[in-house]
């Protein structure tokens, strides 16, 4: 039972619209046109054929009647006074014609309930051969009664056999359906736009982009919400300014202090001693550089337009003094709107550590479709596919050659992953199938 269950849930669920206006929307309409559906049903499966029956039942008496005045009293030679009665009091259209065959029946119409009852009740009423006609002319119904003498050709207004008046029920009923749609719709709507705008604003905030517009709105449940996540971005951005204000002080310290020891290198005479103490220190400033860029992120950098072409030459030139033969390819718009430094801050340490460990890069950018996906490939050693997530790590280092940081802290691709991550994307390793090495994808969305 579960199995069945589960498998119509997903089948719905991939059919059924997504968003919250749409789904709201569809709960309020649906209920509509089934309470609609099951109202014409009955009424046109009770009330119209009912009175339709009805109908049909009284222009077949009235029929019986005529033919027995005509067979039990004497007539005029012309039968003019029938006809005239029939005019006058039944509203029919009454004509005697010699004896003669019957017409051919005509192709009985197969949703023409008029045709079903009227021939049903001529049959128990009249009970003689019959010919009828309720195609020919769409205002009027012909009938012809084969008699001993004569047959009896009867017109009757079609609005005399049916109920006519059915479609002015159909009409109030779409009518008024799409007015209380329409009305639905406008309140609908007022009631979604502000959980858009939350959604919105999170997103916004979620990619570091300033939100100063967003006010709570909506009903109560909304304006919480949104009160909650003001307050929750009050909360977060104050601890990044006391940690980025925790950090500039501790960063200042210690560059101070780094200072003074090379200062105090300066004044001892060239050894080889002296040249390996001065690596150390470049090193713990280069540690020291990644340390607080991990730790402070993105800081409080604001969105700006930035041009991709100009990036991407910076790239190459970079790898290109690192050994690396580089290739490029760029499409689409060059502007974005991207935390500038930060942004090539990660994009820097992909294409670094790509040439790093190999010979030949390719740089590959795509802006387009709202996505901005940059590809770096090389033809180094890669990273085996079981460890490719784990690099992401902080101070992740790997036993095999390629070490994604040697020589440094071990935080590049955290600190990469973590600034796209930052803008609300992603970074993905894979196997380069253009240069047999790693590649990483970076998406975007702009």
């Amino acid at each position: 039972m579960a199995t069945p269950y589960r498998a119509l849930s997903k089948a719905l669920y991939r059919r059924m619209p997504k968003g919250l206006f749409s789904r709201t929307l569809l709960i309020i309409v649906v209920p509509i046109v089934v309470m609609q559906a099951v109202l014409a049903f009955v009424f046109m499966e009770r009330h119209y054929d009912l009175v339709t029956q009805r109908l049909s039942q009284s222009v077949a008496r009235e029929i019986a009647l005529l033919i027995s005045v005509m067979e039990h009293y004497p007539q005029d030679e012309g039968f003019e006074r029938i006809t005239e009665m029939a005019r006058q009091d039944l509203a029919l259209s009454v004509t005697v014609l010699p004896p003669e065959p019957l017409p051919p029946p005509r192709p009985k119409p197969f949703f023409d309930i008029v045709d079903l009852y009227l021939s049903e009740q001529i049959s128990l009423a009249v009970g003689r051969p019959f010919w009828i006609d309720t195609v020919g002319r769409s205002s009027f119904v012909e009938i012809r009664i084969k008699l001993e003498k004569n047959v009896l050709r009867v017109i009757a207004r079609r609005s005399q056999t049916y109920a006519s008046n059915s479609h002015i029920f159909i009409v109030w009923m779409v009518s008024t359906s799409l007015v209380l749609v329409v009305i639905a719709l406008l309140f609908l709507r007022n009631q979604t736009r502000p959980v858009e705008r939350l959604a919105a604003a999170a997103e916004e905030f979620g990619k570091g982009r300033p939100i100063d517009d967003f006010r709570p709105s909506g009903a109560l449940e909304v304006r919480r919400a949104s009160q909650a996540f003001i307050e929750m971005r009050r909360r977060i951005e104050r601890q990044i300014e006391q940690r980025t204000t925790m950090l500039a002080g501790v960063s200042h310290d210690l560059r101070t202090i780094l200072t003074r020891f090379r200062l105090q290198l300066v004044l001892f005479k060239d050894s080889e001693e002296v040249r390996a103490l001065q690596h150390d220190v470049d090193e713990m400033k280069t540690m020291l550089e990644d340390y607080l860029a991990f730790t402070r992120g993105d800081g409080d950098e604001q969105a700006q337009s930035l041009d991709l072409s100009l990036v991407v030459d910076e790239l190459e030139t970079e790898a290109e003094i690192l050994g690396a033969t580089v290739t490029s390819q760029f499409s689409g718009d060059p502007f974005v709107t991207v935390k500038p430094i930060a942004f090539k801050r990660a994009l820097a340490n992909l294409v670094t550590n790509a040439a790093r460990y190999g010979n030949r890069l390719n740089i590959e950018v795509r802006h387009a479709d709202g996505w901005l996906t940059m590809t770096v490939e090389d033809d180094g050693p890669g990273i085996p596919e079981d460890q490719r997530e784990s690099v992401f790590r902080p101070f992740y280092r790997l036993d095999q050659a390629r070490n994604q940081d040697a020589g440094g802290s071990g935080l590049g691709l955290a600190i990469a992953r973590d600034i796209v991550r930052g803008h609300g994307g992603e970074i993905i390793l894979g196997k380069s199938e253009r240069l047999g090495g790693l590649s990483a994808r970076v998406r975007i969305p702009l």
